[in-house]
């Protein structure tokens, strides 16, 4: 906050961010070290106030990433997740140790249902965990965070005593969530309410949301509860998350911005890092950001009907109630053409915040040319997804598409033959007979890698429009019960399939041999 800046700290909004924790456990994402550390730099950037950067006693692998965090990344505090067990603590206080500003958050369920079934325990013993946990964080560090795990379907007066419990022995923030997202606006900030009436010390601790978006009320809630008195909100990027996922970061930040003159609420957030933010997480994820989605989708700002259109071009607030360059993007003047060259892809490439060089510039390069002969001109959007895909490909370590074949007619079933480079090197070829072109591809895939993998989902859009639009497809496999994502993009809609299947067999395949997703003991917080 500058030294001009009337606003009041006091009105200000914590961004604490999941993404790498919560985030990471939608199905079919699995980051590793590298990956998780590449996004808690971009979100340094973005200025979040918190990274919870993982859970480190699921496995060695996590607990690497968040102490490569804590020791890498200056700017926000780096929190780690643990139960009430003192195994959990001591994980997470080793991992985040190093970082200037390390926070332990611990959790444990506080609504009947789980006490009851999961727990398989009383309310007395989930007292007594709570004490003895906060108590032992607390011997390593000042900022605990405590969350009461299903606190939206707890009874109040309970959740209650045991948030009290958790402030005399030295918790600094109670986040108290909305785990399943069954909770209303009206009924959250009323807990909210009778939480500050029943612990008079919640007022001089930082109290926090997590909402998830099962009934699509994440963000409305979270929104409910600052409303209500909280001052931190934990949500993802693209709203990733389990099951629905979290309440989406750029849409409370922007929401936030946005909405300030009424609300005189604020973040530290700086908002012109959130699309590359977005962009990040979902080439690094897999997980593509649907063309509708608020903010960050590609259609946010988009006008079709002729009269939004001829309001706009006389006066951009008729219909826009952001500018679009607040967030980070940029317009989608930028034309190339196959006469365009490496210069001319680099310099567009660099005011999109691109910047390339070196092989993945050549790589890039080539690709651009080999789209270029198909495609009548480039625009930003397109260059965008190209790159993306490229950057997608650095980031895999696994299987290569080298070509594939596919014969197809409406007279006899499709027929396909690959070709893939292995982990291992060397390279294989495979053929199958399928029920459809993609089909066919993906079993001859199989066939090659001598994997068989089952898919779980599969989306296709196209990038822009038009006849010879890119079209970007998203792929969800599983190999022996673990889930990997994958994206393509090519004008050829079975290059990006095939593509997208590889990069997926790619990750699960990893994941598998490494031992998988470590499955976590309990629901994690939130």
């Amino acid at each position: 906050m500058s030294s001009t800046d009337t606003r009041n700290e006091s009105d200000r909004v914590l961004i604490f961010d999941t993404t790498l924790r919560d985030g990471e456990q939608s199905p079919g994402i699995s980051l590793n070290r590298h990956e998780k550390l590449e996004i808690a730099q971009q979100l340094a950037r973005l200025g979040v106030d918190v990274i919870e950067a993982g859970f480190p006693i699921t496995s060695p692998g996590d607990f690497e990433s968040v102490q490569a965090i804590a020791r890498e990344v200056e700017g926000p505090v780096i929190c780690g997740l643990a139960r009430t067990s003192k195994q959990d603590i001591d994980a997470a206080w080793n991992a985040v140790r190093d970082s200037q500003r390390p926070r332990i958050h611990t959790f444990i369920a506080t609504s009947d249902i789980h006490i009851e079934r999961k727990l398989q325990t009383t309310r007395e013993d989930v007292k007594g965990q709570v004490r003895a946990a906060v108590a032992q964080a607390r011997e390593y560090t000042d900022d605990v965070e405590f969350s009461p795990e299903d606190g939206s379907r707890s009874d109040v007066e309970y959740m209650a005593e045991v948030i009290q419990i958790a402030l005399q022995e030295g918790a600094s923030t109670i986040n108290v969530p909305d785990t399943v997202g069954y909770t209303m606006p009206g009924e959250y900030a009323a807990m909210f309410e009778q939480l500050y009436r029943l612990v008079p010390d919640l007022h001089r601790v930082v109290v926090s949301v997590h909402c998830h978006d099962d009934l699509g009320l994440a963000v409305a809630n979270s929104l409910a509860g600052v409303q209500a008195g909280c001052r931190q909100v934990e949500c993802a990027v693209n709203g990733i998350g389990e099951r629905a996922g979290n309440a989406s970061l750029e849409e409370i930040v922007m929401l936030l911005r946005t909405r300030e003159p009424t609300m005189g609420l604020w973040t530290g957030v700086d908002s012109t890092e959130i699309a590359r933010t977005s962009r990040l997480v979902s080439r690094l994820t897999g997980y593509q950001v649907q063309p509708n989605k608020a903010i960050v989708g590609r259609n946010a700002f988009a006008h079709e009907a002729g009269i939004h259109q001829d309001g706009v071009l006389k006066e951009r607030r008729t219909y826009e109630i952001m500018d679009a360059t607040t967030v980070g993007l940029r317009s989608n003047s930028i034309v190339l053409g196959k006469h365009s060259g490496r210069h001319a892809l680099r310099k567009a490439l660099q005011e999109m915040g691109y910047e390339l060089d070196g092989q993945v510039l050549n790589t890039a390069f080539k690709r651009f040319k080999e789209i270029a002969d198909r495609k009548k001109q480039l625009t930003a959007m397109d260059l965008e997804a190209l790159v993306t895909d490229e950057l997608r490909g650095e980031d895999v370590r696994g299987y290569v598409l080298d070509w594939f074949e596919v014969e197809a007619s409406s007279r006899r079933p499709p027929h396909a033959r690959v070709s893939v480079t292995l982990p291992e090197g060397g390279s294989a070829q495979g053929a199958f007979t399928g029920d459809g072109p993609i089909d066919a591809v993906f079993q001859a895939i199989d066939a090659a890698t001598g994997v068989g993998a089952k898919l779980s989902d599969f989306q296709i859009g196209a990038v822009t429009e038009g006849q010879d639009a890119l079209g970007e497809v998203s792929v969800v496999v599983e190999v022996g019960g673990t889930s990997g994502a994958g994206q393509g993009v090519s004008t050829d809609i079975i290059d990006a399939a095939a593509r997208a299947y590889v990069r997926a067999l790619s990750v699960a395949v990893a994941r598998s041999r490494s031992g998988g997703a470590v499955g976590l003991p309990e629901t994690a917080a939130g």
